[in-house]
């Protein structure tokens, strides 16, 4: 990855799949701050779909909230860290989508294992189940 300064708080990081520009006033794109939040839904977000995957769990959508809570005085690191992760689908087993957030959280994302061990890390979980969708026809 490459970091380039566009001015102001502004930052472009390159990757070979693309860049995006990273902004300490959030103007122009994420904060740093914004961004390791996102980086975090994102990470655990894909562990929890793969893993649901894998069980054969018939997932149709998945939506992280991410929030968190900073020190006052510099520097102003997360000492906690909320996230929402609804899941949307078909007879979604609760306990397998638990076990799926616990997996992420205690051995695959390296995002949230990178971050300081003594962030507050809050986790709720929504299970929504639809209903399969009747086709009309002709009935034997």
């Amino acid at each position: 990855m490459i970091l380039e300064w566009e001015g102001g708080q502004r930052f472009r990081a390159s990757t070979p799949a693309g860049s995006q520009v990273l902004d300490g006033e959030r103007v122009a794109g994420a904060s740093p701050t914004d961004a390791l939040l996102a980086a975090l839904a994102a990470c655990m977000g894909i562990d929890i779909v793969d893993i649901l995957r894998k069980g054969r769990q018939e997932l149709k959508a998945c939506r992280i909230e991410s929030s968190g809570t900073r020190r006052d005085t510099p520097p102003r690191r997360f000492t906690g860290v909320h996230l929402m992760i609804e899941v949307k689908g078909s007879n979604l087993n609760y306990d397998k989508v638990q076990r799926a957030v616990e997996l992420s959280r205690t051995t695959y994302c390296s995002v949230w294992n990178s971050m300081a061990p003594d962030i507050d890390l809050v986790v709720e979980v929504r299970v929504i189940n639809r209903e399969p969708k009747q086709t009309q026809g002709n009935r034997p």
